[in-house]
């Protein structure tokens, strides 16, 4: 399976990221098919995505970690997850 994640690069105690797509097989620092962005997050604006390249993955069935999920979506690649979970207000509504 294709995954889209992260792989950490920078200095000791100075995290700068790449977004990638991977094998999921392949290590987290190791092997990948492409790079599509950069994310530093120190920078209020550290997020640096291409976006066509993200959601061709996308339509290809790379599947993002749940890392990468939340900054395809602050990038507006992916529409927030709607969670399928009720909640007890939802079940005490229902119930009434």
């Amino acid at each position: 399976m294709v995954k889209i994640r992260l792989t950490r690069m920078g200095d000791h105690k100075n995290p700068v990221y790449r977004v990638i797509v991977a094998d999921s097989r392949s290590p987290r620092d190791g092997r990948f098919i492409e790079v599509l962005g950069t994310y530093d997050p120190h920078l209020d604006d550290g997020l640096k995505l291409d976006v066509e390249k993200s959601k061709q993955w996308i339509k290809n069935g790379a599947q993002p970690t749940d890392t990468a999920r939340a900054l395809l979506v602050k990038a507006g690649v992916l529409e927030t997850k709607k969670s399928t979970q009720k909640t007890k207000v939802d079940k005490k509504k229902k119930a009434e």
